[in-house]
């Protein structure tokens, strides 16, 4: 246990951490359309582009692990941040194709450090306090995508050009994450032992959970509009409110956690998050009117919303292996779903249509919330 001042401290600046992490993924989501148009680049060649992205964070989180050991959280978090807050303006302003690859690979390292990196700091901090936190620290992640999308969309439909919307959320990132360096913890999680091991079985089954769950939010935000306007349920114009409504809850479900963590355990908060998933999914493909498609998104966003975040603490738990090591395995895992989520979904729809798509990810979530109650330790 650490004192209730150190760890307050503690809580503010691990917060901001997440809050920079997604603050800055997001802002570079508005900015793709205008990439394409910039570069005149086809759908094939912007998705390669993407990939660098993906391709660098991957890179990252397994390396991270490995400097976590020797260095601690706190340094690596600190470079992460600052990298974000450096190469972000650069995306408004790469002209070919090979700089906004190389840019994007660069961003993806950064966004890949920080997150292995403070997900590591939020288990030291749960260590340290002796409390459940992990899904605050997801819910102002969330709050961090939400801000900066709406950032760079305001700034962008105010004409006031990319280049100046990303310096002015680069500033905004960087106060930030100065803010946070002097709150984070000052001892890190080196290990003893060696640097690197392979994964144990038990760490990959629930890195496989975790790419489930990813794989099922990144659907959500990608497919979800289609679905809806698909069934005209919702004009085109209005196909968003599904995974805003979506997002919304979600981030509801992990501001409140923490306290129902607390109070039921990590166990049953996964088993009872099944019940609006369920119900949340056959809403969304069944509903004969928008009212309870919405209701049915609400839902499944309220019901996985900490799934992810048990999942990251009962990495942390483990014993197995190294906490840094493992995860960088989950966060790696939840990436690869990320990226092949969205194609495999794609290729589903195409052959069976979208609505049975989206009922194979309600069959997948509620497997992951019913399987891992058997590998989780509660944490009570």
């Amino acid at each position: 246990m650490i004192p209730s001042a150190n760890w307050s401290a503690g809580l503010l600046g691990t917060r901001l951490t997440f809050f920079v992490a997604g603050f800055g993924l997001a802002a570079w989501a508005p900015l793709v359309p205008l990439a394409k148009e910039r570069l005149a680049v086809d759908d094939r060649m912007l998705g390669l582009l993407l990939l660098c992205l993906g391709t660098g964070s991957v890179i990252a989180m397994l390396l991270t692990s490995v400097s976590n050991a020797r260095y601690g959280s706190k340094p690596i978090i600190l470079a992460g941040g600052l990298g974000l807050t450096i190469i972000l303006p650069c995306l408004a302003i790469a002209d070919t194709p090979v700089r906004l690859g190389a840019t994007l690979f660069a961003f993806g390292v950064s966004l890949g450090s920080i997150d292995v990196a403070m997900n590591i700091h939020a288990i030291e901090l749960e260590r340290a306090t002796g409390r459940p936190l992990m899904s605050g620290f997801h819910a102002h992640y969330s709050i961090g995508e939400f801000s900066g999308s709406a950032a760079v969309t305001s700034f962008l439909s105010l004409q006031l050009g990319s280049l100046f919307s990303t310096l002015v959320c680069s500033a905004l990132m960087t106060i930030a994450i100065v803010s946070a360096w002097p709150r984070l913890l000052a001892t890190g999680s080196r290990q003893r032992g060696p640097l690197f091991v392979l994964p144990h079985r038990s760490v990959l089954l629930i890195a496989v959970l975790a790419a489930i769950t990813f794989l099922v939010e990144g659907a959500m935000l990608d497919w979800s509009a289609l679905l809806l306007v698909e069934r005209d349920l919702l004009a085109e114009a209005q196909g968003g409110i599904g995974c805003m409504l979506f997002s919304i809850a979600m981030t509801a479900g992990r501001l409140s956690g923490d306290a129902v963590v607390a109070r039921i355990g990590d166990r049953a908060t996964l088993v009872l998050g099944t019940l609006p998933i369920v119900t949340g999914f056959l809403a969304v493909v069944a509903a004969p009117v928008a009212l309870i498609a919405m209701a049915g998104f609400a839902l499944i966003g309220l019901g996985i919303s900490n799934v992810v975040p048990v999942l990251c603490r009962s990495a942390g738990k483990q014993n197995v292996m190294p906490a840094g090591i493992a995860i960088a395995v989950i966060t790696t895992g939840g990436y690869a779903g990320i990226l092949v989520g969205p194609a495999g979904i794609g290729l589903i729809a195409h052959m069976f249509g979208l609505p049975l798509a989206f009922g194979m990810l309600g069959a997948l979530m509620s497997i992951v919330t019913l399987s891992a109650r058997r590998m989780i330790t509660d944490n009570r």
